[in-house]
């Protein structure tokens, strides 16, 4: 990996000397244009439309047009003025609980390696972290943007992932929502126990992305017919498939049950069988006090006589 930064977390007092390495990679197959007629590759052009003349990249600046049309032209010297450019240093703001943090925010990720001959502060910022179960908040600038990021462990490891600002996560309103009905008990236990069937402790290894295994020996096979294209057969089409909305849940439900092993006793809530048990208990003592009642009285009529 190579390092694509070069700063210091400051932490209280303390300076740790880090580089940053991105965490993550793509592994997706990269395809460029042709000409279908041909097999030409397309090239794209830089144009400018004022002269009509091809621009080289080292020529062109940035610019930003405002609401009312107004256009400002920054240069690479421009943006170097501003303070977010000049700064090497990601401060930790403070430390919150981990579970605060919602998924939804976190953006990028990026390997922390110490960049000092003695990685004791280092190992003390990553130790402390996992003490405290705990994750700081920091600002990271970036390529010209400041940006909120959570510090964190992993393996050993201290894990950089940039966060989105709250104002980048859209607001949702979904008016199908407003009036939907509430689930049944019937369809919550069964939902339930349909969960507890599919449960188990997350293994990314386990997962893999078939399509792109798929593609590539797609590929493979065009590549050793020698025809430089795919032979395509013709598919079978596509089993129709129920509606979503008129599937009776409870029914879904039980077949994906019986899928995964479990049968619809599993599912069936216990309270309404032990209800039916008591119902008859509670009729049936009165009838025998009234009972005992009666026959005492008519022993005693007899005695009486």
């Amino acid at each position: 990996m190579r390092s694509i930064w070069k700063g210091s977390i400051a932490f209280g007092l303390v300076n740790v000397p880090v580089k940053v390495y991105t965490a993550t990679e793509d592994h997706d197959i990269r395809f460029h244009q042709v000409h279908a007629k041909d097999g030409g590759r397309i090239k794209y052009d830089r144009v400018c439309q004022v002269c009509g003349n091809s621009v080289q990249y080292s020529d062109i600046d940035k610019a930003y047009v405002s609401a009312d049309g107004d256009q400002v032209v920054l240069t690479d010297a421009d943006f170097a003025k501003l303070p977010a450019a000049e700064k090497h240093e990601i401060p930790v703001l403070e430390f919150v609980p981990s579970e605060q943090i919602d998924p939804v925010l976190f953006d990028k990720s990026y390997y922390l390696e110490p960049d000092s001959a003695t990685p004791k502060a280092y190992q003390l910022l990553a130790a402390t972290l996992e003490r405290i179960d705990k994750t700081a908040l920091v600002h990271f600038t970036l390529r010209q943007k400041t940006r909120l990021a959570a510090l964190r462990v992993r393996d050993g490891v201290l894990v950089l992932q940039t966060l989105l600002w709250p104002d980048e996560v859209r607001a949702v309103d979904f008016p199908a929502l407003d009036d939907a009905p509430a689930p049944r008990p019937q369809e919550l236990k069964m939902a339930e126990t349909l969960v507890e069937s599919m449960s188990g402790d997350f293994d990314p290894t386990e997962y893999t992305d078939e399509y792109q295994i798929e593609l590539q020996k797609l590929l493979d096979e065009a590549i050793a017919s020698g025809s430089g294209k795919v032979e395509t057969a013709a598919s079978a089409e596509p089993a129709e498939q129920p509606d979503a909305e008129v599937v009776d849940l409870v029914a879904a439900l039980q077949r994906s049950l019986e899928a995964s092993g479990r049968r619809d006793a599993d599912a069936a809530p216990a309270p309404a069988k032990k209800a039916a048990k008591k119902a008859p208990a509670k009729k049936a003592a009165p009838r025998k006090a009234a009972a005992k009642k009666s026959t005492d009285g008519k022993t005693a009529a007899r005695k009486g006589a």
